[in-house]
């Protein structure tokens, strides 16, 4: 750590004084720290990976530490360092499931659980964890200290720090939902509830002569479902809100309710049905309209409406995806001009020693920080040579990922300080890195799967670096609040992403392993589409195979230039939507009608601003309960299938009448929108009450 100097007087006054000494960087805070950084990442690695998007463990990270940290009579340094630690898990994980995947999915990996992948896996995070924490030491200062940025999620989660001291934690909220959310994810593991319901609906062209021939053609259906009943979704749509959730989900209505269809009824399967008996076949006839197929024929349909959206719907969504990336980075040109110049600015002020370091402003050394670089540069060096068994290349890749990194880092940074890391957008600025790399890796002669390897090398360590960057310095913006030592937290963060780094791997090897032994493709199939790793995967694939599907690409970025001619607020969730499943898109948006729900409620109520934060903070603790609850059940199972467990064995004779029908699960929903609207509003408080913030700003 930095050594330190004469006190001086300070802007700002944090909620422990400077000169007080509390205990901080104490076993049971690391020790807890560690554990929720372990589980909160497994459980966004699940999430990421369905859903293609995590959520802040900042809050749960908050809550659960200051329940736990209580009972050992802990204090609030205690409890930032156990939040700090716990949740860093979660941006390596976001690093981990946006890149990882698309070793497999580019076909660099024929298996994924393998040591050799889990050694470079871990290799991989550990360094990019390392680099973001250095950069962090590099741009704290003048990061945090800015009074532009308003850092919203620090703010919330620094006062639920300091609400928690007055003897209110919202832990019975967090954990009940937990519960809530797994028991519900059991029942359906079990099978005795229908997780999601679809049917075919077809249209019947009756040719000339019908009646005669006694023949007919279908030609044309829409595939229709329902949402998918999951508790996590429910909570990422409450989390996002109703606009977002529902941008969202007009992606997945683009998809399936206007480019299958029309794709479908140009190039779908013509069936002949004339062995339909005749009275169905003249009655449909008659009155021109849909007949209801035979099993196989109904089948055959489905399956040729999901092989269009697999092959033809998702290029093109992936090229919206880009477009939508070009134009989030475009449009933050001029923050990223000023933020990489005050980044350089900090970092000359903190080499020649003109700041005057107390105990708040303690970081690691810049002798320190430089180690950790060069040390990070030399193993990322040896891992693109291991991708690339070129020299020169790994070289060009080390200085680009170390460019790269540190340019990215203070992106991330300064927009976590704007929006909050919820809303970071770590997969567009790892995507910029991946498009340099490829071109680069291509003027340089790399083919095949040494030069798809490296440049996903590059943007595994680039996302990873950026991802805890933006954690860190929104950990460090609460401890600069609260009264927190800095270089004690870039340690513990240290220690979260080793450990973060050692574990991670797993999680997505049970995922990977458990839906294959059920049948499903792994990494990338429908059950865990893992949409950014897909769209790196094919980008790098196809610039430096050259077989990429160019015209669907460039139909899918025409497309996402029309959402931006159009002003849509985010074309990439739009863009996301079309690649994702519909089940999913669609309980996600129930998930945003039911907070929207509970806004009319607080309109309706005439809730002031104090009761409006209460509902919105419980509500928040309660949705990142269902999703903590379903995703630690969905790795429990997964496991399980993994190791060819039939957890179905164990059901009782007394559930032999099951599975209910899906009308049944319906009732879920009702359910889990209830307890999301009735506590949040029910826990409004009185109108004189003084106001938290509010945990989504």
């Amino acid at each position: 750590m930095a050594e330190t100097k004469t006190s001086a007087p300070v802007s700002y006054q944090p909620y422990v004084p400077v000169d007080t000494s509390l205990r901080e960087f104490t076993f049971k805070a690391l020790f807890l720290g560690v554990i929720m950084c372990v589980v909160l990442g497994a459980a966004n690695a699940y999430l990421g990976l369905k859903a293609g998007m995590t959520i802040a463990a900042t809050y749960p990270a908050a809550v659960i530490g200051m329940a736990f940290l209580r009972i050992f009579k802990g204090n609030i340094l205690e409890e930032n360092m156990a939040r700090t630690v716990g949740s860093i898990g979660e941006s390596v994980a976001a690093g981990a499931i946006f890149t990882l995947p698309a070793f497999f999915i580019a076909g660099i990996w024929s298996e994924f659980a393998t040591v050799e992948n889990y050694l470079i896996s871990t290799a991989v995070m550990f360094v990019g964890g390392v680099l973001g924490i250095m950069f962090v030491a590099l741009l704290r200062r003048v990061m945090v200290e800015d009074t532009e940025l308003p850092f919203p999620e620090s703010v919330a989660a620094a006062e639920i720090h300091k609400t928690g001291r007055s003897g209110g934690t919202g832990a019975k909220f967090l954990f009940s939902a937990m519960g809530l959310g797994a028991l519900v994810q059991m029942t359906l593991q079990f099978q005795l509830f229908k997780d999601k319901w679809e049917h075919f609906v077809t249209f019947v062209k009756t040719a000339i002569g019908l009646k005669a021939t006694g023949s007919a053609t279908v030609q044309g259906g829409m595939l229709l479902s329902s949402p998918g009943v999951s508790p996590a979704y429910i909570g990422v749509g409450y989390i996002i809100g109703p606009k977002l959730a529902s941008l969202n989900f007009s992606g997945g209505l683009l998809a399936w309710g206007l480019f299958v269809p029309i794709l479908l009824y140009f190039i779908g399967p013509t069936l002949d049905i004339s062995s339909i008996a005749n009275a169905i076949l003249a009655e449909a006839a008659s009155k021109s309209q849909a007949m209801t197929l035979p099993e196989a024929t109904t089948e055959a349909w489905i399956q040729s409406a999901k092989n269009i959206w697999s092959f033809i719907v998702r290029p093109i969504a992936i090229g919206g995806m880009l477009m939508s990336a070009i134009y989030t980075l475009f449009r933050m040109r001029k923050s990223l001009a000023t933020g990489l110049a005050r980044s350089i600015s900090d970092v000359k002020k903190t080499a020649t020693g003109e700041h005057v370091v107390i105990r708040t402003e303690q970081d690691l050394s810049f002798k320190q920080v430089m180690l950790g670089i060069l040390l990070s540069a030399v193993a990322t060096f040896f891992i693109y040579y291991f991708f690339s068994n070129d020299v020169f290349a790994a070289l060009v890749a080390t200085l680009v990922m170390i460019i790269a990194g540190f340019f990215f880092a203070a992106v991330s940074g300064y927009l976590v300080g704007i929006i909050g890391s919820s809303n970071n957008p770590i997969s567009g600025l790892t995507l910029s890195t991946l498009l340099v790399a490829a071109i680069l890796m291509a003027v340089l002669g790399m083919k095949g799967d040494e030069g798809v390897g490296a440049v996903l090398g590059v943007a595994a360590v680039v996302c990873v670096a950026a991802a805890v960057a933006g954690e860190m310095l929104q950990d460090l913006k609460v401890g600069h609040i609260l009264g927190g030592t800095p270089w004690k937290m870039q340690v513990g963060d240290l220690l979260g992403v080793g450990m973060a780094s050692l574990a991670m791997f797993f999680p997505l090897i049970i995922l990977h392993e458990g839906d294959l032994k059920v049948g499903g493709a792994g990494l990338g199939g429908e059950n865990y589409p893992a949409p950014q790793a897909s769209l790196m995967a094919l980008l790098s694939k196809g610039i430096i195979g050259g077989d990429m599907a160019w015209p669907l690409i460039i139909v899918g970025m025409l497309m996402g230039f029309g959402f931006i001619l159009m002003q849509v607020r985010s074309p990439m969730l739009v863009s996301v939507g079309m690649y994702l499943p519909l089940e999913t898109t669609f309980a996600i948006f129930i998930g945003g009608l039911i907070k929207g729900i509970v806004d009319k409620f607080n309109v309706a109520k005439n809730h002031n601003e104090a009761q409006k934060a209460r509902v919105e903070n419980t509500g928040v603790l309660l949705a990142a309960g269902l999703i903590a609850g379903e995703a630690l059940i969905g790795l429990l199972f997964a496991g399980l299938a993994m190791g060819d467990i039939k957890y179905g064995d164990w059901l009782p004779n007394l559930f032999s009448f099951l599975p209910l029908p899906f009308g049944v699960s319906l009732l879920l929903f009702v359910l889990i929108g209830w307890i999301l609207v009735r506590i949040p509003v029910k826990n409004a408080g009185a109108a004189d009450e003084p106001a938290p913030p509010s945990a989504v700003m």
